[in-house]
């Protein structure tokens, strides 16, 4: 037989409007009723019929995750199932479902986000990834749909988007400050995707500390490559075989930056005796690595935390200004990056 709502209203000893707004988790109810027809629902084994209350309350409890295109290999990289982690803790908490884009290229992208709007089938949208000119963005925009950007928006329209983001071009600017200390001048900068603004970032921070060091920029040290590890391979091939290669190498990612330890290794070059690398991310990789690698820690977890926060904001307030949150990164010196030591001739 099937259990009601009434059911758990009279073993209770409460209304059922108090049952359902115990369900909907109302403020107005005390925690010790609450405790109370929670105990008994579990009793009774009674489970609310959520479909049937979000049609009534026109809500899906349902947040939409959507990845970078399967042409970047989003799933290769742990930074994904970490911020994922951080959106999972969020919403575990206010009792929010995930649903997980998982479209091919860019235009697949911006079909599914189109259809997730239109349908229904979410109440707001994260975006994990932020690129010149995304459509998305502008269309997310257009139909005053609730969404946050983990990343840096277009910079017109940083006053229209919520968003969390690492300070890439801080972040950068230090990393490179760190090896000009350690006596390194020929820095390469390893980037990811051109059209990303965390690649752009991080870029911009690179030459910013070059410049104030009166380090002449070289266009032949910055390359670009998928953040996978194969992108991390080719970089080194790329600038191994310059003239004059460099001493050390800021790598935007850890997944790429194992690549770029293996084919060092390959090439009998010493990690850090004759070639400094420094990544970003600080992923479990990255401590177990060969030598372990030194890395910025840019809090991954607390970046898909803040972001499913505000996103929860954005739905229950749909007239909220757009606000910004900036995580904290710090630098964490392992095993990969030494002082240079100029070879005599």
């Amino acid at each position: 037989m099937t259990v009601t709502i009434k059911d758990v209203a009279k073993k209770a000893n409460v209304a059922p409007s108090t049952v359902s707004r115990v369900i909907a988790n109302n403020s107005t109810i005390s925690t010790k009723t609450k405790e109370k027809v929670r105990a008994v629902m579990e009793e009774l084994g009674y489970y609310p019929n959520v479909n049937a209350r979000n049609l009534v309350n026109n809500h899906t409890n349902v947040i939409g995750v959507i990845m970078p295109s399967a042409t970047y290999a989003p799933f290769h990289n742990p930074f994904f199932p970490e911020v994922l982690r951080g959106i999972t803790t969020q919403a575990n908490e206010q009792r929010y479902g995930l649903y997980l884009s998982t479209s091919q290229t860019d235009l697949d992208i911006l079909e599914e986000v189109k259809e997730m709007v239109y349908s229904r089938r979410v109440d707001g949208i994260i975006l994990l990834y932020s690129t010149i000119a995304d459509p998305v963005i502008d269309f997310l925009l257009d139909k005053s749909f609730p969404f946050v950007v983990v990343g840096q928006p277009p910079e017109q329209l940083k006053e229209k988007v919520f968003f969390v983001n690492n300070d890439n071009v801080k972040a950068a600017k230090m990393v490179t400050e760190y090896l000009l200390l350690l006596k390194h001048k020929r820095i390469a900068f390893v980037g990811g995707r051109r059209d990303a603004f965390v690649t752009i970032d991080r870029k911009n921070g690179y030459i910013e500390a070059l410049e104030t060091s009166a380090i002449q920029i070289d266009e032949s040290l910055m390359v670009y490559h998928d953040e996978i590890f194969e992108g991390g391979e080719k970089a080194v091939i790329e600038l191994m075989s310059q003239k004059n290669p460099p001493s050390a190498m800021i790598v935007t990612d850890d997944l790429m930056a194992l690549g770029v330890l293996r084919m060092l290794f390959s090439m009998n070059v010493s990690v850090p005796d004759n070639m400094s690398v420094v990544s970003f991310n600080n992923v479990l990789m990255s401590k177990l690595s060969t030598p372990p690698l030194t890395t910025l820690d840019i809090h991954i977890h607390e970046l898909g935390y803040k972001a499913a926060q505000m996103l929860r904001q954005c739905i229950l307030d749909p007239k909220a200004s757009p606000t910004s949150h900036i995580v904290d990164h710090h630098l964490i010196r392992r095993a990969t990056s030494r002082a240079h030591k100029e070879i005599s001739t």
